[in-house]
């Protein structure tokens, strides 16, 4: 029988960033929460302990690890803070795609965007079309020294806060999927503006619309060749999509947790809730839900480190995870009973935070077109690229 289970580097590692998690971001969390800006200190924090470079090349600054070690250091950061958790994933996944460009361009950003003196935003929603990423209407189109960008993007994860950004855009409209390029774009150029929302959760990644008015983005700053874009947000969308997953799990096993705590200590009749079956049974339910979704996620992870496909699994990730931890916060939310409903816990603030992520990087009904199409085939897709 094969081996299974972690490496004793990856516990070292989740044991190393649960420590850090619990004593450093969860005190203060539940505030941060309330605040519509990132709290940059603990992003350069972050920097400090090498986490937002993770299996990033060492020449700027990056940290040797596998995927499985990512999905871990992400995890555990989630259980302390959920909006904070992001910034590993955003600065990594994106750096994948800052990695395709020029070697003046990787030089520029990603040593300062690992050391946590930014964040990255990446912008591919546009507000006619999301899931449907090939119908985008922005376009780059070429001119003597660059190429001028035009149009709006939305649901754009730190829009308010990033320095830069992964722009995709069409550089040929007619041709769908292959008309997409990347750009890397600092969001300083002249044109940019930008409006935030007011989101039910995760406030502090300043979610918003960016709007690009005839900018000149610089010709070095496409990353890899025209037409390449989709299938570079695609490949990034494999890991990104995990790390949703996990960040969800992340927040709903801190509920979990407080919710068996509680159970114990809470009496009713002369006796712990928790020796009610509508209580205990709650508990091992959630328990095996959790575990169940977890195990898929770091299965996906691990086929990334054997370099085999994991599309599949990372659709079944981010369908599954996100509704499996929303339930298990909820249960939680109920088991404290009407001390739950309150910000004297921090438990519905983490519900509203995962209900976001049934949505952001794939909605769930996408990720089951996704999960049909591997296993039936193109030819049963219900569109056509």
């Amino acid at each position: 029988m094969a081996e299974f289970g972690f490496t004793e580097a990856q516990e070292m590692l989740r044991r190393q960033v649960r420590a850090f998690s619990q004593k450093e971001l969860r005190p203060g969390a539940r505030e941060r929460a309330k605040k519509e800006s990132l709290d940059m200190s603990l992003v350069r924090r972050l920097g400090d302990l090498g986490l937002l470079g993770l299996n990033l090349p060492a020449e700027y600054g990056g940290t040797p690890a596998d995927w499985v070690s990512v999905g871990t250091a992400i995890e555990e950061i989630a259980r302390g803070d959920f909006a904070l958790s992001v910034v590993p994933h955003q600065t990594i996944g994106v750096s994948l795609a800052i990695l395709r460009g020029g070697k003046e361009v990787q030089q520029e950003w990603l040593p300062s965007l690992i050391r946590g003196e930014g964040v990255v935003a990446l912008c591919v929603t546009e507000p006619g079309c999301g899931s449907d990423a090939a119908a985008m209407q922005t376009t780059a189109t070429r001119t003597g020294d660059g190429y001028i960008l035009r149009g709006e993007k939305t649901s754009v994860t730190f829009g308010m806060s990033a320095q830069v950004a992964v722009v995709f855009a069409k550089t040929d409209r007619a041709a769908r999927t292959r008309g997409v390029t990347a750009f890397l774009v600092p969001l300083s150029l002249p044109g940019i503006t930008r409006r935030g929302f007011k989101d039910t959760g995760c406030k502090p990644l300043t979610r918003a619309s960016i709007f690009f008015d005839d900018v000149l983005v610089p010709a070095r700053y496409r990353l890899g060749e025209e037409g390449q874009g989709f299938y570079t947000v695609m490949s990034q969308f494999d890991f990104i999509r995990i790390c949703v997953a996990l960040e969800a799990l992340g927040a709903a096993q801190s509920s979990w947790e407080e919710a068996v705590e509680y159970a114990k200590n809470r009496r009713a009749f002369g006796q712990p809730i928790a020796k009610f079956e509508g209580v205990s049974f709650k508990i091992a339910e959630d328990i095996t839900l959790l575990e169940a979704a977890r195990l898929l996620c770091y299965k996906a992870l691990w086929l990334m480190d054997q370099g085999k496909r994991n599309t599949l699994e990372t659709a079944m990730c981010k369908w599954f995870a996100p509704k499996v931890a929303r339930e298990v916060i909820h249960n939680a939310l109920l088991i404290h009973g009407q001390v739950g409903y309150s910000e004297d816990l921090p438990i519905e603030q983490r519900l509203r935070d995962v209900i976001g992520w049934e949505i952001g990087d794939g909605t769930a009904e996408i990720m089951k077109v996704i999960i049909s199409r591997e296993i039936m085939g193109r030819e049963y897709l219900p569109y056509q690229r």
